[in-house]
């Protein structure tokens, strides 16, 4: 990537390099034929996976307003405007941890504040997603991407560790929240008993753990030596899908006298339910918002805006390792101007805001890739001097 501060020529580059390849890339993947059907499967479930438990987060830390409903939408919606008209199609978009922090303190923010509230707290995020496209319209069109290139290996595995290490966190606080009883729940129900509680957790860790380890064994299935060669390809392409339903039908097999709510299931309401389509329309109450909140919007925007450059560039930048060997030039200055407009249609709607994310972009492409093992053996020439 070609290093300019001057203003629109980053975006202007990356444009004229996407547009060389972009017909390329359609033909390409229709050329490809069932064989695209694999790496679809494997990213569906490693993006929809963690996007639901955010979902799921989301909707205990801001008391139901925001639910796994409008972090599958905005994956769903931003994903497929990326892969159509974004420059990078092997970035990956969703809802990360990051994201959920954010809305987690702006909600504790808003609802402690008798003027704005909780029924305010989607117009004000709004205008906090407007601030935020604002600033992200800027550090594309002043070719902030060209430090990218600056930033080394480490610094790129770092922040894709700090990610890791959420995701980590996320999944031990719901282990562990599987042991207890949820918030605005009837603890006088059979299910909440202690005896109950305590066997509800230990089926988690069973389905975790259980899912996990089949999971990374079946990624692995080329290196077998029993099976057919046939057999241990499909396992390697469509195994962890596989596994999420061989698991998902293991959690319905208590029944009888098990308790319903054992185990615990993802709630999920319908969008087009009474009061259910109040976030889609929150554009109309973004003008009830008080000015000094539109005003002090920009505070937290900056921030997000930040952790956007920064997040979307790394995601990118391991998404293109060199040891990848890619042929199409890179898109970080046009992608972020993109990244704005998605941000500002989330915001519009009243969803969280997608970005690119990791570890899903490299998983992405290394999915992809057509690997080819050279074996070399040297031999050694022996000389006798006569």
């Amino acid at each position: 990537m070609e290093e300019t501060f001057v203003p629109f020529r980053g975006i202007k580059n990356d444009l004229r390099g996407r547009l060389m390849c972009y017909k390329q890339d359609w033909t390409g993947g229709f050329r490809a034929g069932f064989r695209i059907l694999a790496p679809t499967t494997y990213i569906f479930f490693a993006s929809a996976i963690p996007v639901i438990s955010f979902g799921e987060q989301l909707e205990r830390n801001t008391d139901g307003v925001l639910t796994a409903v409008q972090t599958l939408a905005s994956t769903a919606l931003c994903g497929i405007i990326h892969s159509i008209i974004g420059g990078q199609p092997l970035l990956i978009l969703g809802v990360a941890e990051p994201t959920v922090i954010m809305y987690t303190f702006m909600f504790n923010f808003a609802k402690e504040r008798s003027d704005l509230g909780r029924n305010l707290f989607l117009a004000w995020t709004a205008w906090v997603c407007v601030w935020t496209a604002f600033l992200l319209f800027l550090l594309a069109i002043l070719g902030a991407c060209s430090i990218i290139n600056r930033f080394t290996r480490v610094a790129g595995e770092l922040f894709g560790l700090l990610i890791a290490m959420l995701f980590m966190q996320q999944a031990i606080k719901g282990l562990v929240d599987e042991f207890r009883i949820p918030q605005r729940e009837n603890r006088n129900l059979t299910e909440f008993l202690p005896s109950w509680r305590f066997a509800n957790g230990m089926f988690a860790l069973v389905l975790s753990f259980g899912l996990l380890f089949t999971a990374l064994k079946s990624r692995k299935a080329r290196s077998w030596r029993y099976g057919c060669g046939w057999l241990r390809s499909f396992i390697a392409d469509y195994g962890v899908p596989f596994m999420v339903l061989v698991w998902t039908a293991v959690s319905y097999i208590p029944s009888g006298s098990v308790p319903n709510g054992i185990p615990r299931r993802l709630f999920s309401p319908s969008p087009w339910s009474p009061g259910g389509y109040e976030n889609w329309t929150v554009v109309k109450e973004m003008l009830n918002v008080p000015v000094v909140y539109i005003i002090g919007a920009f505070i937290p925007a900056t921030m997000i805006a930040v952790l956007y450059y920064f997040d979307h560039s790394v995601a990118s930048q391991l998404a293109q390792q060199k040891e990848f060997n890619l042929r199409k030039p890179s898109s970080y200055h046009y992608d972020l101007l993109l990244l704005g407009f998605l941000t500002l249609l989330c915001g519009l709607i009243g969803i969280p805001p997608s970005n690119g994310v990791i570890p899903q972009s490299p998983m992405h492409t290394k999915s992809l890739a057509t690997l080819k093992h050279q074996v070399f053996q040297s031999s050694e020439t022996l000389t006798s001097n006569f």
